[in-house]
């Protein structure tokens, strides 16, 4: 049975056995109903605990139901139910109590929870808002501004500040049910029966100003994002209108949230979050065991990788050529570090035990121990080529050889070993230790057991990790290279950096294209295009506005000034006339009569580049599904999770829709707008990229 209900002299111990989660499937649900009802009526029990087996209190609702027809009971008559119990109830919170799982604990009259445990509402990452009373239930309990901070990040609270926000009533070290039957048993001494939160009509720590506050910066962060503005709209109707009546609005705000395309965009994502680190015919079972890994470069890459392999528990071993970049690279690995302590991200002890784990590599020959060795090195072909013989020669046979470039081909450093097998690509984002995405590059030569150890490894570390063919730029940098040559056409066309950035901002994106050059630096790009010079087709249209920057010495926020000026200490772009005088007189050297562009046509350019460029991906097997390329733009470049990425977006859209607006762009740049064979037979056949 997934609830039992077990009496302890007059205290009946109610405990919810639903591995692997605890979720609230529907025999949970109707197994609580039960237990009340049974409780209900037996005079011989004074109070009731609910308690959950294993580490998890309740995770939330049963992911296996989504999408189904709800089936009775509904968990708001559950959670009804228990407030109603003849008898007063606690929560022993043990571990995780999520979405449904803090709302069953709000309809118990009191809440104590183990040192372990953890109370949110997350459901703003899948789309919606709490729907069985938790916007209403939660303000009666800690106020509206506290709840609403709480609805609207999804954050969940660890057992101390549950305590602080008084979300809990107590915590307990240990013996969990034993201190909260203890706990009632006191409470029961005292006549303190409690109270049901639906009945509280006046709530705690009302602060207008507060509130104001918190929606200003819920908009702001939200980026266009429905669930978080209407999560906070639910609380602040605890506030004004009874619980009945806010129970109304709660659920009208709840359907609103469900008939979204934001919630399927949403729930795709988490889906496939789920899904694409499972790599079709591989198995993850053959891993060769990492446990020490050394980088090889000191830079800023070097450093975010260190601390990332660092904090997933691994010795890490650092080398670099250059002495002072070395020892520059481990200063800021422990400031970092020291900044984390200081944040209250890691303990004490963490820290100790990370700089620990943490050694400097002086002669590469002492790289012949590490289980990973990750290159790291600048961009350059021959430098990499060079450092692949070394390591081939220098590693112990077994050893992982990785390499961390963003474009060039890792076959052919693979074929610069007699281990090719052991070659593979790891592309870390920066900066590496906060950016989830990792893209793990398969070589033609790479081994089953290398890239299930990598793809496993990659988890250890807390990435999201997306399987990628060889090409020039992966999936990322490949889509990124498509889509900023029309942000850059449209800007000798007519449109300024700033419309763009604009535009792309208010569709949901992190940044605008301008503002991520800025910030990765102009440097970057110049480099990778004179890479490509002399293989660029005579056809293609070439857009040198970005080299002119490069060569005036604006390189981005580094320099102070690239596309947009920056004020010393400040992130925050200013728009720069001159940028604008330059735009203008390449323009005026190319003949162009500038024209407006609304900001459709902008994100319609953008996203159907993106697009496109991702078909051809498919196409071509560098990407095996359309969710590993959604994962990567949503986790590696920003792109709003509630669009769901840009092959779900497509799918929203229409594929015939997509495939006729670029045929209509073809007429004036054959060569740039050539739909992708995949796109051209979905549009067709009226198929989606999901099924593809």
């Amino acid at each position: 049975m997934t609830v039992t209900i077990k009496a302890q002299g007059n205290i009946a111990v109610i405990t919810i056995d639903n591995p692997p989660v605890n979720a609230l499937s529907a025999h949970v649900r109707a197994g609580l109903v039960k237990a009340v009802e049974q409780i209900d009526a037996d005079n011989n029990i004074d109070g009731a605990v609910l308690t959950s087996a294993g580490r998890i209190f309740i995770g939330g609702a049963d992911i296996k139901e989504f999408g189904k027809p709800s089936q009775q009971p509904f968990l708001p008559d559950v959670i009804a139910a228990l407030e109603n119990c003849r008898v007063p109830t606690v929560a022993a919170i043990n571990g995780a109590a999520l979405g449904g799982g803090l709302e069953v604990a709000l309809g118990c009259r009191f809440r104590v929870a183990g040192p372990d445990a953890k109370c949110g509402l997350p459901e703003v990452h899948l789309g919606l808002i709490p729907g069985a009373g938790g916007t209403q239930r939660l303000p009666r309990l800690v106020g509206a501004v506290k709840a609403g901070e709480m609805v609207t990040s999804g954050k969940p609270l660890s057992a101390d500040k549950a305590l602080a926000a008084g979300v809990v009533d107590a915590v307990f070290a240990d013996e969990l049910l034993e201190n909260a039957t203890a706990f009632l048993q006191d409470k029961l001494a005292a006549g303190d029966m409690g109270v049901g939160l639906s009945t509280v009509t006046t709530l705690p720590n009302w602060d207008a100003g507060q509130f104001a506050k918190l929606e200003a910066k819920t908009k702001a962060r939200a980026r266009g994002q429905l669930s978080p503005v209407k999560a906070l709209e639910a609380a602040r109707a605890a506030q004004e209108l009874s619980f009945t009546d806010g129970l109304k609005r709660e659920r009208e705000i709840f359907m609103e949230c469900m008939n979204s395309p934001q919630r399927a965009g949403l729930i795709h994502a988490f889906f496939a979050q789920r899904q694409v680190a499972k790599v079709p015919g591989l198995d993850m079972t053959k891993t060769r065991p990492i446990k020490t890994v050394s980088i090889l470069g000191a830079g800023t890459m070097g450093v975010g990788i260190s601390l990332a392999f660092l904090a997933g528990g691994y010795s890490v071993g650092l080398f670099d050529i250059n002495q002072e970049a070395q020892e520059a690279g481990l200063n800021r690995i422990v400031k970092t570090l020291q900044s984390n302590l200081s944040k209250g991200r890691i303990t004490a002890k963490n820290m100790e035990a990370q700089i620990g784990r943490l050694s400097t590599v002086f002669d590469m020959q002492d790289l012949s121990n590490s289980d990973l060795i990750i290159e790291a090195a600048t961009e350059n072909l021959a430098v990499k080529k060079s450092i692949f013989r070394d390591l081939d020669r220098i590693a112990k046979p077994g050893a992982i050889l990785a390499t961390n470039t963003s474009y060039l081909d890792i076959n052919i450093l693979a074929r610069e070993t007699n281990r090719p097998s052991d070659v593979i690509g790891m592309h870390f984002f920066s900066p590496a230790n906060i950016m989830k995405l990792l893209e793990v590059v398969r070589t033609d030569t790479v081994s089953d057991e290398v890239l299930a150890t990598v793809m496993s490894l990659g988890k250890t570390i807390g990435k999201i990790n997306v399987l990628s063919g060889v090409c020039d730029g992966f999936i990322g940098n490949r889509i990124l290279k498509a889509y900023r040559k029309q942000a850059d056409y449209m800007v000798e066309d007519g449109a300024e950096p700033q419309d763009i950035d604009r535009a792309m901002k208010a569709f949901g994106m992190a940044m605008g294209p301008f503002a991520v050059s800025d910030l990765a630096g102009i440097d970057i790009g110049y480099f990778n295009r004179r890479r490509e010079d002399d293989a660029r087709p005579k056809a293609e249209r070439y857009s040198r506005i970005a080299d002119l920057l490069y060569e005036q010495g604006r390189l981005g926020q580094k320099s102070g000034a690239g596309y947009y000026r920056y004020e010393d200490g400040s992130r925050t772009p200013i728009i720069d006339p001159v940028t604008t005088e330059i735009i203008a007189a390449e323009r005026a050297r190319l003949g162009i009569t500038p024209r407006t562009f609304t900001d459709g046509e902008i994100r319609e350019r953008i996203l159907y580049a993106m697009i496109n460029e991702g078909a051809r991906i498919l196409d071509e097997g560098i990407a095996a599904r359309a969710l590993d390329i959604d994962m990567v733009y949503i986790h590696g470049y920003g792109f709003p999770a509630y669009h769901g990425g840009p092959m779900f977006y497509a799918d929203t859209i229409g594929t015939k829709a997509v495939y006729k607006k670029v045929e209509e762009f073809a007429k004036d740049d054959p060569y740039a707008w050539q739909a992708a064979p995949l796109l051209k037979n979905l549009a067709e056949t009226g198929g989606t990229f999901k099924g593809s």
